[in-house]
């Protein structure tokens, strides 16, 4: 989806599909096109659905969806976007890779949802970009690719790239690409038909405030919980992060064990525990980089401590998740 379209209508917008894509995020950009043309009275938007070898393709619910073409018959589209959800990586192949390249230099803007930002990442087509994806995603992505710029935004729309953060987030970057093209008056008509109660910017957040998360509004214990989750690879002492919030190590531990039923260690452990999951499912870094990146010492202690929240070790995790 461009920043900008000057071309004929209906505009073309390609969807490539890979396998295990996140169905929500596809139709949540595609529904907002296909009312917009249903409210409009006439097509504004075209849509084609693309896979490598033309073959249908099946979303991480298990549902397959057929598909227009293959990589092989689309040689020129204004924008696409590539959709994806577990390990899309797996997915790029030398002639996917290359046809990505010959869209790029043709002048086709190329764009992810939820995780379609590592295939691109992976093929050497970030560089100098900035881009967003959900927020379980994004500490992976960061630690593959550190050299790209990543915000937490709901969506990018930048003039030679654009990323999403997948699920409704997707709804809201088609609504601004409509308003954009066609005003904010269809914007929000097609808003309402969709019974999306108000139109997010790109800035807002992703995931619910932390007190809404936590359960609570006690603000020393929100932004206690805060530093732990900013701090993950090199944690900070308990002490330090009492202090910072304002109140004694012996108040921490109160406020974590009234409001949190757990103390203050463990919780941040089990932080840096559910990072590591994310990164052994996720990405294919070492287990030693994992937990060296999860804020352990050692290979041998991560495994503990792993083992011990979750039954199993981390080698035998990523060994389950192929």
């Amino acid at each position: 989806m461009r920043l900008a379209y000057n071309g004929p209508t209906p505009e073309p917008v390609g969807f490539l599909l890979l396998p295990r894509f996140s169905m929500m995020a596809f139709f949540s950009a595609v529904e907002p096109l296909r009312i917009a043309n249903r409210v409009a009275g006439r097509p504004l938007f075209d849509w084609t659905l693309i896979s490598a070898d033309g073959e249908p393709v099946s979303a991480s619910n298990g549902m397959t969806l057929l598909v227009d073409q293959s990589i092989h018959d689309v040689h020129h589209l204004p924008s696409l976007a590539v959709c994806s959800g577990f390990q899309p990586e797996a997915h790029l192949t030398r002639p996917l890779m290359a046809w990505l390249h010959r869209l790029d230099q043709a002048g086709c803007v190329l764009g992810g949802l939820d995780t379609g930002c590592f295939l691109l990442a992976e093929a050497g087509l970030l560089a100098g970009e900035r881009v967003t994806l959900h927020w379980e995603s994004l500490p992976a992505f960061r630690e593959r690719f550190p050299a790209i710029s990543t915000s937490d935004e709901l969506f990018e729309l930048g003039k030679r790239r654009f990323s999403c953060a997948g699920g409704a987030a997707a709804m809201d970057m088609a609504l601004e690409v409509i308003a954009r093209r066609h005003g904010s008056r269809l914007a929000i008509d097609v808003s309402e038909q969709l019974i999306h109660e108000r139109i997010r910017t790109r800035s807002d957040q992703q995931r619910m405030t932390l007190a809404r998360r936590l359960g609570t509004h006690k603000r020393r214990l929100v932004e206690a919980v805060a530093l732990m989750e900013q701090h993950l690879e090199a944690p900070l002492p308990l002490a330090d992060i009492a202090q910072h919030s304002g109140v004694s190590v012996r108040q921490l531990q109160r406020l974590f064990e009234q409001e949190l039923a757990s103390s203050p260690r463990q919780w941040y452990l089990g932080l840096r525990l559910a990072r590591a999951w994310h990164l052994l499912t996720e990405t294919d870094l070492d287990i030693l980089a994992i937990g060296l990146a999860c804020g352990f010492s050692s290979s041998s202690s991560f495994s503990r401590a792993f083992r011990a929240q979750y039954g199993q070790s981390p080698r035998q995790l990523r060994q389950r998740h192929g």
